[in-house]
């Protein structure tokens, strides 16, 4: 059965610490909706490791929110407020500190769909800013998402909750919630 929200979601963000799973999330709830998927890990970061320009970047995220419908996985603090303005919903995804780093861990030397390269090992720098995310980003998400109340947010503080909310919606979305 299709709730009166997910009607609604037609545009669609997913936020939460590197290594919480955005990217498995999102790549789940688009087979659910068929709404366009966009990572922005891939308009961010270059196959040679070099990243494109603020005004690149934001070039390429307003290309993608001037559309009907999408789903945007990437935290990327400096453009949330923009991508707040212009989404119906959004999926945090809250969970420990241990979780995310046994996540980034799992992915070393697997090719991803959300990221133009394979990781093999620990950036420290990388590493440093997951194990920050709790006590530095998290309140500055929560800050954030208290300015826009009239947003849908759906916060998961485990995989198991997330994985609960997209198993009881499996069966495909008609297209009213298209409409």
């Amino acid at each position: 059965m299709v709730t009166r929200e997910e009607k609604s979601m037609k545009k669609i963000i997913v936020i939460g610490s590197p290594g919480a799973g955005k990217s498995t999330f999102s790549r789940k709830l688009q087979n659910i909706t068929g709404l366009p998927l966009f990572y922005l890990d891939m308009i961010y970061h270059r196959p040679d490791k070099t990243t494109c320009s603020a005004e690149e970047f934001d070039e390429k995220l307003n290309q993608i929110l001037v559309q009907d419908q999408w789903i945007i996985d990437g935290n990327y603090a400096r453009t949330l407020p923009l991508r707040l303005d212009q989404c119906d919903t959004v999926f945090w995804l809250d969970y420990p500190l241990e979780v995310c780093l046994q996540g980034i861990e799992s992915r070393f030397g697997r090719p991803r769909c959300d990221m133009p390269w394979i990781e093999n090992e620990w950036d420290e720098e990388f590493l440093e800013f997951v194990k920050n995310f709790p006590s530095q980003y998290r309140p500055e998400i929560q800050r954030i998402l208290r300015e826009y109340p009239e947003k849908e947010v759906i916060v998961f503080q485990s995989r198991e909750a997330a994985e609960e909310f997209l198993k009881k919606r499996r069966e495909p979305w008609n297209d009213t919630h298209l409409q």
